[in-house]
C-alpha cells in the first residue's frame, strides 16, 4: 500500500512483518554478476564452538540474521538451542528502556557429547547453519529469515531416519522490575500456549499499546508431534522445519508521530490475523522452496560486489582464531573482505523496503534496556548505517529509511515551525510547511526530536546528503523529483531560517557542534558548547545548499522562491575556516587546535564536509591539508564508529596507507569474535561505516570524475573488486597489480559522460560491449573523458603509470621574514605553494628548486592573520609531482599564547 504525503511517494503503510511490495525486484540487473557468485561462495564466518548461553554470548559469539522485517541471532547449542528473535516496533520509549526482547525460542536435543562441531554463517547465502555428531549421528541445522515470505525458517535433519528428537518452546521476555517506576506506563504482558504442530505467543507492551503476536509452527518428515503445556515435542523424526511468523500493530504513517498520546498512536488491530496468513502461505512452500526463494532474493542483492585481495589466506580458519591473529598484529586480508561484505550482508538483513529501517543496533537486541534505547541517532549514526548502501550496490536498502522519514516529515515541519517561532521569530512563516523541517539527534519509531543542546541543526542537512546521494548514484529521475528534492527544499526553508548576518557572514546563531563540551569535561547536559557558526553546521547549511541547487537546475525549478533565496544566501556561508595551528576550526573563535572542546573527541563535526560532503576535496588542495592536519591532532583512537568515520576521511584524503591504519584499529580494537563492532557495547554503525570505507578506498566519485584504486594501501598490492557503484549511475569493476589498475569494466546504467581518474590511464585504450574502440579525450596523464551510452559495457585496459614521487618531510618556518626549510631527497626539484587566510586553493610561488631552503620576500605576513605553506616533490624535468608534502602556518601567536598552547591536556 501507498500513500501520498505533500505530493511525495515510497512511503510503505505497514504493520511490520506483512508489507506487500510486488513491484521491488532486487535482482532487476541488467548486468552478469555470475562471476561474483562464484567468488562469493567462500564467504563463511565460522566456528568450532557454540555461542555462550548470556548475554555476553549474544552480543559477541551469536550470528545474526533478518529480513528487515524482524532479526534473530543464532547460538548453535548442542544441548538447548537458542534462537533470540527482535522486531523493531516492539518498544518503549527511550527512557524506559526503549527497543524490548521480542522472544526466546529454544530448542531442547539433550544433545552434550558432540564431536566434528562446526556452526557458522554463510554471508552469500543469507544462512546460518550448525553440524555435529552425536551418537554416531550427524545432526544438520540450517536457519535463515525469508524476505520474500517474511518469516523465520529452521530446518533440522539427521543422517540416520528416525533419529531427529527434540522439545521446542518459546518465551516472551518479560521487564524486570527494575526498568519500571511505579505508575509509568512501561510494563508488558503475554502468554504462551501450544496447540496440534503452532506455538502461539501473543502480549502487549503497555506505554504505546504495542500489541504483538508470533506463530511457530512444525512440520516434520515421519515421526511424532505432540503439543503439551507450550511445548511441542518431536519423537522419531527425520528431518523438520520451523516456520515463525511474527508481528504487531504498529503501522508506519505520520499520524505515529504526531499523535501526542502514547496509548493512542497506535490502533488495537489484532496482528494475529496477518501473522496467521503469512504462516499459512509458508507453510505451501517445502523447505527447499523456501530456501530456493530466499536465495534468488538474498543473492541478488549480495552477489553485486565481489572484492578479492592477493595474500587473502585461511578461509578455512576460525573467524574468531582470524580476529584474534589479527588483533596479535598477524593481519590477513581474508577477514578485511569478511568485515566488508559482512557489512553488506548486515544491511540487507536489517534495513528492506516494508520495514523499518536499521537502527543503532541494526536489526537486533536481547535486552530489557537496550543500549540507548537502539534509537535512530542524527548526528552521525543513523547517516552512517547507509552511507554504504550507495558504493556497494545496495541502494533500494535505503528505501526503509526513506520511509521512514516520510512518515516522520508532518512532524519535523511542526518542530521547525516551533523552532524557529521560538528562536527566530523575525523568520517566521505562519503558512504550514514554509518553516521546512528538522531533526534532531534522537528519534524512535514513535517519536522524533528536533535540534537540541549538543547538535546544532545541521543534523538535517547531514541527512539530506543521504536523499542527494540516493539520487546521484542511481540517477532516477522519478527519486529526484519525489523523494530528493522535497526532502532538500524543506530543509533549505528550515536552515536558511536559522541564520543571521554577523560581519557579512551568515552564521547559524544557535549552533553546536556534536556532543563536544567546554574543555572536554561532562558535567551536566548544560555543559554542551553552544556557540554561533560552528563548522558542522555551516558546513552541513552548505552541502544541503549545493544540493538543492543542483536538484533544482536539473527538474527546471530554480525559481522557486527557496531556490533562489537559498542561491542568494550560499555564498555568505563561509562553510571552512583555517585556524592557527594549520587545522579546519571546528569553532570560528578557536585559534589553535583544540583550545575549546574535548582533544580527542569521537566526533569529529568539523569535517563533514569531507566526508560524506564534498565542499572539501581535492580542488581546495589548502583546506585538505588542514584536514589532514585537524585528523592527526584528533587522533585515531576512538569509538568503532568514530574510528569508521576517520577512515573515510583518510580514504578521501588519498593516503591509502593512513586509512588501512584506521581499518587495522576498527578490526584489532573494536570488533568482537562474531564481528560485531562495539561502541561499546556493540553498536552496529562502526561495521556499516567501516565497510563503506573500504569502498571509498578502492573506488571514489564525488569529484566530477570516477576515481579507480584512489586510496589504495601498500597491503593490497594486488587484488579485483566488481559491482562498486560511482555518482552518475556507472558500475564499476577493477583489477589491479602493485597498486595500478591493468583493467577497468565500467557499466553505463544511464549512459552520459564518464571522467575516469586513474594512475597512467592516458595511456589506455576504451573499447565498448561490442569491440568498438571509442573515441577518448585527455585531461591529463591520469584523467581521460569519454561518452557512454545506457545499459552498455566500457572496457579500460594498457594502463602505464611511471612510479611515485617520495614527498618531502618536515617542513619548518623561521620569521618574519618568512625562511622555510624542509628534508628533501637527493635527485628531486621542488615547488612551493601559498595559501593566504586560510583560502582553499593554493597558489605556486617557486618552481623547481634545486636546494632545501626558501625565503618568502614577496609578502608582508604582518598583513595577513595566517600563511600556510607546502612543499612538493618532482622529478628534474618537473614530471611526477607528488600527491603530498608538508604544510607548515605562520599566525602571530605570542610566545606567551604558543607557550599555553603545548601545555593544554591532549589526552582528553
Amino acid at each position: 500500500m501507498k500513500i501520498f504525503i505533500n505530493n511525495l511517494l515510497f512511503l510503505s503503510i505497514i504493520i511490520v512483518t506483512s508489507v506487500s511490495l510486488k513491484s521491488y525486484n532486487p535482482g532487476d540487473l541488467n548486468y552478469d554478476i555470475s562471476d561474483n557468485e562464484a567468488i562469493n561462495r567462500s564467504l563463511v564466518i565460522r566456528y568450532r564452538q557454540p555461542a555462550e548461553n548470556s548475554v555476553k554470548g549474544w552480543e559477541q559469539e551469536s550470528l545474526p540474521i533478518g529480513n528487515g522485517y524482524f532479526g534473530a541471532n543464532i547460538f548453535g547449542i548442542t544441548e538447548r538451542e537458542r534462537i533470540q528473535i527482535t522486531e523493531n516496533s516492539l518498544q518503549n520509549p527511550g527512557n524506559l528502556g526503549g527497543l524490548n526482547n521480542f522472544a526466546e525460542i529454544y530448542i531442547y536435543f539433550g544433545h552434550n557429547d558432540v564431536k566434528d562441531y562446526e556452526r557458522g554463517l554463510r554471508l552469500n547465502e543469507g544462512i546460518s547453519y550448525c553440524s555435529y555428531v552425536h551418537g554416531g549421528v550427524k545432526y544438520i541445522r540450517e536457519y535463515f529469515t525469508s524476505y520474500p515470505d517474511r518469516v523465520l525458517v529452521v530446518w533440522l535433519s539427521s543422517s540416520k531416519p528416525g533419529a531427529l528428537s527434540f522439545e521446542v518452546t518459546a518465551e516472551i521476555p518479560f521487564l524486570k522490575d527494575y526498568s519500571i517506576k511505579e505508575g509509568d506506563g512501561g510494563g508488558k504482558q503475554g502468554k504462551v500456549s501450544a496447540v496440534g504442530n503452532t506455538i502461539k505467543l501473543s502480549g502487549k507492551m503497555n506505554y504505546y499499546s504495542v500489541l504483538f503476536e508470533g506463530r511457530l509452527k512444525v512440520l516434520n518428515k515421519r515421526g511424532k508431534v505432540i503439543a503439551d503445556n507450550g511445548k511441542i515435542k518431536v519423537e522419531g523424526a527425520d528431518e523438520v522445519t520451523l516456520i515463525m511468523s511474527l508481528g504487531t500493530n504498529y503501522k508506519l504513517s505520520p499520524e505515529v508521530f504526531l499523535e501526542n498520546n502514547p496509548s493512542l498512536k497506535l490502533k488495537p488491530i489484532d496482528p494475529g490475523p496477518e501473522v496467521e496468513k503469512i504462516l499459512a502461505a509458508a507453510e505451501n512452500y517445502r523447505y527447499e522452496e523456501l530456501k530456493k526463494r530466499h536465495l534468488s532474493d538474498f543473492g541478488a542483492l549480495f552477489n553485486r560486489v565481489a572484492l578479492h585481495i592477493e595474500g587473502a589466506c585461511c578461509q578455512d580458519k576460525p573467524t574468531d582464531v582470524l580476529l584474534q591473529d589479527y588483533k596479535n598484529g598477524k593481519t590477513n586480508p581474508w577477514l578485511e573482505i569478511l568485515f566488508f561484505q559482512y557489512g553488506r550482508y548486515l544491511l540487507i538483513s536489517s534495513s528492506r523496503p516494508g520495514g523499518l529501517p536499521a537502527n543503532l543496533q541494526g536489526i537486533w537486541n536481547c535486552h530489557d534496556q537496550s543500549p540507548w534505547g537502539s534509537g535512530y541517532w542524527h548526528n552521525i549514526n543513523v547517516q552512517m548505517n547507509y552511507w554504504l548502501a550507495f558504493n556497494t550496490n545496495l541502494h533500494e536498502m535505503f528505501r526503509a529509511y526513506a520511509d521512514f522519514n516520510l512518515a516522520f516529515r508532518p512532524k519535523a515541519e511542526q518542530i521547525a515551525t516551533e523552532y524557529i517561532r521560538r528562536y527566530y521569530p523575525g523568520n517566521f512563516d505562519s503558512i504550514p510547511g514554509e518553516c521546512g523541517w528538522t531533526i534532531g539527534t534522537a528519534s524512535y519509531p514513535y517519536t522524533i526530536s528536533g535540534p537540541g543542546s549538543h547538535s546544532g541543526p545541521g543534523t538535517g542537512g547531514l541527512t539530506t546528503k543521504l536523499f542527494w546521494d540516493y539520487y546521484d548514484f542511481t540517477r532516477d529521475t522519478f527519486i529526484l523529483k519525489n523523494v530528493t528534492y522535497p526532502a532538500l527544499l524543506g530543509m533549505s526553508k528550515f536552515l536558511t531560517k536559522t541564520v543571521r548576518m554577523y560581519d557579512k557572514r551568515l552564521l547559524v546563531s544557535i549552533s553546536a557542534s556534536p556532543e563536544q563540551m567546554r574543555n572536554g569535561n561532562y558535567i551536566s547536559r548544560g555543559n554542551y558548547y553552544q556557540t554561533i557558526g560552528c563548522a558542522f553546521d555551516q558546513q552541513m547549511l552548505t552541502e544541503n545548499g549545493r544540493d538543492l541547487l543542483a536538484a533544482a537546475e536539473l527538474l527546471n525549478l530554480s525559481d522557486h522562491p527557496t531556490v533562489k533565496l537559498q542561491k542568494a544566501q550560499i555564498e555568505y556561508y563561509y562553510p571552512v575556516n583555517v585556524g592557527w595551528s594549520g587545522q579546519i576550526k571546528e569553532y570560528l573563535e578557536e585559534k589553535f587546535y583544540g583550545e575549546i572542546g574535548e582533544y580527542r573527541h569521537r566526533h569529529i563535526s568539523q569535517l563533514v564536509g569531507l566526508y560524506p560532503g564534498t565542499i572539501i576535496n581535492h580542488s581546495t588542495p589548502a583546506w585538505l591539508d588542514a584536514e589532514r592536519i585537524t585528523l592527526n591532532e584528533r587522533g585515531d583512537t576512538s569509538t568503532s564508529w568514530g574510528i569508521a568515520h576517520r577512515l573515510n576521511l583518510w580514504a578521501r584524503t588519498g593516503d591509502g596507507d593512513r586509512a588501512y591504519k584506521l581499518l587495522k584499529i576498527l578490526l584489532g580494537t573494536r570488533t568482537l569474535p562474531n564481528l560485531w563492532s562495539t561502541h561499546p557495547p556493540f553498536q552496529i554503525d562502526g561495521n556499516f561505516g567501516g565497510a563503506a570505507g573500504i569502498a571509498e578506498m578502492l573506488l571514489q566519485s564525488h569529484e566530477g570524475y570516477i576515481s579507480v584504486l584512489p586510496a589504495i594501501p601498500a597491503e593490497w598490492s594486488s587484488g579485483r573488486f566488481s559491482g562498486l557503484v560511482a555518482r552518475g549511475a556507472f558500475v564499476v569493476d577493477a583489477s589491479w597489480e602493485e597498486g595500478i589498475a591493468r583493467e577497468i569494466k565500467i557499466y553505463s546504467k544511464k549512459g552520459g559522460l564518464i571522467r575516469l581518474y586513474s594512475r597512467g590511464v592516458s595511456s589506455a585504450s576504451v573499447i565498448d560491449d561490442k569491440g568498438v574502440k571509442i573515441k577518448v579525450s585527455h585531461e591529463n596523464e591520469n584523467l581521460i573523458t569519454f561518452r557512454t551510452e545506457p545499459g552498455r559495457s566500457y572496457l579500460i585496459k594498457g594502463m602505464h603509470a611511471e612510479p611515485l614521487t617520495e614527498a618531502p618531510e618536515k617542513l619548518m618556518l623561521e620569521g618574519p621574514p618568512i625562511k622555510l626549510s624542509w628534508h628533501g631527497k637527493e635527485g628531486y626539484r621542488y615547488n612551493i605553494y601559498r595559501s593566504i587566510n586560510g583560502a582553499p586553493q593554493y597558489e605556486r610561488i617557486a618552481t623547481l628548486l634545486d636546494n632545501l631552503i626558501y625565503e618568502d620576500n614577496s609578502i608582508n605576513p604582518e598583513l595577513y592573520e595566517i600563511i600556510t605553506y607546502k612543499v612538493t616533490a618532482c622529478r628534474k624535468d618537473g614530471s611526477g609531482e607528488s600527491k603530498s608534502g608538508p604544510t607548515v602556518t605562520f599566525n602571530h601567536a605570542t610566545e606567551l599564547e604558543k607557550a599555553r598552547n603545548m601545555m593544554r591536556d591532549k589526552s582528553k
